[in-house]
């Protein structure tokens, strides 16, 4: 499971960022978990540019650098 504070690669986008928190989103009635990543510049600096927020099973833990 990741944590808040842990870095995520979401594998649909190769898009990485810091998990800030969780939310849910209701999908045929069933609540499904989401996570809320803050995204990292794709230059490459420490910098972050925008939210994004999907369903817990497109993340994975990311090898930080």
């Amino acid at each position: 499971m990741l944590n808040i504070g842990d870095y995520a690669l979401h594998q649909k986008t190769g898009q990485v960022g810091q998990v800030l928190g969780y939310g849910h989103q209701v999908m045929n009635g069933t609540y499904i978990t989401t996570l809320k990543v803050r995204l990292k510049n794709q230059s490459g600096t420490r910098r972050y540019r925008r939210f994004m927020e999907d369903i817990y099973t497109t993340w994975v833990l990311a090898e930080t650098t």
